[in-house]
């Protein structure tokens, strides 16, 4: 058996192991994301907490973990009469990114159910998390219909497995913890709402406790028993913490002062729902516990704050979550002037006294210590972070200078910077400084035609596991969605055969059929921009900008991978590779300096190569190219050469036979127009759309299918 690395080991990340250790004082706080970069140790520490929380009384061989005390009156494996169980260490469960739905919430056996009317259920991942913890790595990665199962376990308490008919349920009730490196895509907002707190990590800069770090992993790989031995004795001691927090836990008094403060934080935060003042309330009724105190203070509202509301606040879209502790102070500073009312006498004991006496955690919270990893035992760190968590701020900082670029963009746009239209007529032009992206818009939906088999997603047809049904066919592996009017066809005509005498169907394996069914699936969206002189007008750019930064939201919002090619100058450059991170690409648009030629061709080449490597990672996610330009190609012309235009337009026929569906965005704009951009976009054999076309809230008709190049008569 894996020894685990000890908990009080973990170096630094105060927030971290704090919004850890109050879960572990109060399962109802819902559970921790902890976003960060790679090699973070987000793992370690989740796995190390799960170690310290204290053993669960089950029903002795229920595969369900029902509580002898009360029994869950629908467990499958019940009913149980109430009494004395078994005591065992509570779980941590781990959900694995490409698990299937059967593994989550578990599968029935079908053809006994049909054959023999029993309900024979295997469990799942979510029947082993029960009164345990339910782990997910990458989160942020999961399927869609399986963050749905998951929200509805979460919610209700409980999973239920519906079959055709026959149904089980049992309960599910565990802590929800999650890892994501947030390069990787965003979390959807339901689910993101369902953990209770989130914490943000990040690699320390400190040149000694890098070196702490280093040092201490080191010596557990070498000798993980040994080293876990050395800090036995601290693990013990933060054990009893949390038991003495937990027995604490209900003397602790919430008064209304406090409730009003937490109101009056969560209202000035404009978040949505009341499930911030809950988590919140329960978060600092925890704080006080652990600090061994029965009443809450302002510093509990306050460090509660800043771990339960960061991804609740409302914020534009991109924004990293994240929470102004200067405004926090604020709402906090108004409250006690308006309400002076003194906090109760702490009495003798301080507000940094543990429950055994001492005075607590020390400030260092988890530092380097001499000597640690060398084979001596190290000094003795603290068991626990202080209550308070480090800053969090930056989101909206970041979202006020975004907005202050955005207006000095729209004072200066009215007019065109010099040199505008220079890519037409084949000079070179500066680079110019970038443009703050215009307000987005909700975009139609641009589909690819026919009918895929990609990842779940929500923007092309596709054959999918969730969806309405649309046909029958022999299953493929393990039986999952049972068609049964196709499988009782299918067995009715053998039942004299098969020596069948009462009401009961025989069914054999070769009768079952399982549902085909139709759903959406998500798609590679490549965007291929247009960064010359021609498109540098400041006004100009930025609305393009923003309708770029539109199509991003949408692919965001249906699932997408996306990424993101720029050409200017004397050549394009892929400034983002396909991911599914969609904040990334809105980074790399924001930044994007505009000026010099339109090397078209380029781009296109370049978006070609791009998705023929693609479609070697990923053969079944189907590609959707958006090529924003206003058509025009100017670049250095080899002595001999094709015209820009007409390599341009080679290109755009090695894409179109290479079968892949695009859009063309017409920037093109004044009096006089040249119609390039659609016959670019007829040489893809795609659709022409303009940036009024593309609001969904458009009064011009949108073709929303892309057309196919392999229907001539649809791309003619």
């Amino acid at each position: 058996m894996t020894t685990t690395y000890p908990f009080s080991a973990i170096v630094g990340m105060d927030g971290l192991r704090l919004a850890l250790l109050l879960n572990a004082v109060s399962p109802a706080v819902g559970g921790v994301l902890v976003r960060g970069e790679k090699g973070t140790a987000k793992s370690t520490a989740v796995r190390a907490i799960a170690a310290l929380l204290p053993e669960v009384d089950v029903v002795a061989g229920c595969r369900f973990s029902c509580d002898p005390a009360a029994p869950d009156p629908s467990c499958p494996d019940g009913p149980h009469e109430p009494g004395t169980g078994e005591a065992r260490p509570a779980r941590m469960v781990e959900l694995p990114v490409g698990a299937s739905e059967d593994r989550l919430v578990g599968a029935l056996d079908i053809e006994r159910a049909l054959s023999d009317g029993v309900k024979a259920f295997e469990p799942g991942l979510l029947a082993d998390a029960h009164r345990g913890v339910l782990y997910v790595d990458e989160v942020n990665l999961l399927h869609d219909h399986l963050i749905d199962l998951l929200l509805d376990a979460a919610a209700m308490g409980a999973s239920y497995v519906e079959r055709e008919g026959v149904s089980v349920r049992h309960a599910a009730r565990f802590l929800l913890v999650g890892t994501m490196n947030p390069e990787e895509g965003e979390l959807r907002p339901q689910l993101l709402d369902r953990f209770g707190l989130t914490v943000e990590v990040a690699a320390s800069r400190d040149t000694g406790e890098r070196v702490e770090v280093v040092r201490r992993r080191l010596a557990y790989d070498e000798d993980p028993e040994g080293f876990a031995a050395r800090w036995a004795a601290d693990e013990e001691a933060l054990r009893e913490r949390i038991a003495a927090a937990r027995a604490l836990l209900p003397r602790v008094g919430l008064g209304d002062r406090a409730l009003r403060q937490i109101a009056a934080v969560c209202a000035g935060f404009e978040v949505d729902g009341m499930r911030a003042d809950i988590v919140t309330a329960r978060t600092a009724t925890a704080l006080a516990a652990w600090a061994g105190r029965t009443d809450v203070r302002t510093e509990d509202v306050r460090g509660a704050a800043l771990l339960s509301l960061p991804h609740r606040r409302r914020r534009a879209p991109f924004d990293a979550p994240g929470l102004d502790e200067d405004k926090l102070d604020e709402i906090l500073r108004r409250f006690e002037e308006d309400d002076p009312e003194p906090d109760p006498d702490p009495g003798p004991e301080g507000p940094g006294d543990g429950p055994d006496g001492s005075d607590g955690p020390d400030d260092t919270g988890g530092g380097p210590q001499e000597g640690a990893g060398d084979g001596g035992r190290e000094q003795t760190p603290p068991t626990a972070p202080e209550p308070s968590v480090p800053d969090q701020r930056g989101g909206e900082h970041e979202a006020a200078e975004r907005e202050d670029g955005s207006a000095r963009a729209d004072r200066d746009g009215g007019a065109a910077d010099p040199g505008e239209g220079d890519g037409g007529t084949g000079g070179a032009g500066g680079e110019r400084a970038a443009v703050g992206a215009a307000e987005p818009f909700r975009t139609r939906r641009l589909d690819v035609p026919g009918l895929g088999e990609g990842a779940a997603g929500r923007r092309s047809r596709a054959r999918s596991a969730h969806g309405r049904t649309t046909g029958a066919r022999r299953p493929r592996g393990t039986l999952s969605a049972l068609h049964l009017t196709a499988t009782v066809r299918a067995a009715a005509p053998h039942q004299r055969t098969r020596g069948r005498s009462g009401p009961g169907l025989l069914v054999r394996r070769d009768d079952l059929r399982e549902a085909v069914r139709e759903g959406r699936e998500g798609n590679l969206v490549l965007f291929v921009v247009d960064a010359s002189g021609s498109m540098a007008a400041r006004k100009r750019m930025s609305a393009i900008k923003g309708a770029v930064l539109s199509l991003l939201l949408d692919a965001y919002q249906r699932r997408d991978k996306v990424g993101l090619i720029t050409f200017r100058g004397a050549d394009a450059e892929l400034a983002l590779p396909p991911t599914s991170s969609v904040d990334a690409a809105a980074v790399r648009l924001e930044r994007l300096p505009t000026g010099g030629r339109t090397p078209l061709a380029a781009g296109l080449l370049k978006a070609r190569e791009v998705l023929r490597v693609e479609r070697l990672r990923d053969p079944a996610r189907r590609p959707l190219l958006v090529v924003v330009t206003d058509g025009r190609a100017t670049e250095a012309r080899r002595s001999g050469g094709p015209a820009p235009v007409e390599r341009a337009g080679r290109a755009a026929r090695m894409l179109a036979g290479d079968g892949v569906a695009s859009v063309v965005v017409d920037c093109e704009s004044g009096p006089v127009r040249l119609g390039l951009a659609g016959a670019l976009a007829g040489e893809l054999r795609g659709t022409r759309v303009t940036l009024d076309e593309l609001r969904a809230d458009s009064v011009t008709a949108l073709v929303r299918d892309v057309r196919n190049v392999s229907n001539p008569r649809r791309a003619a």
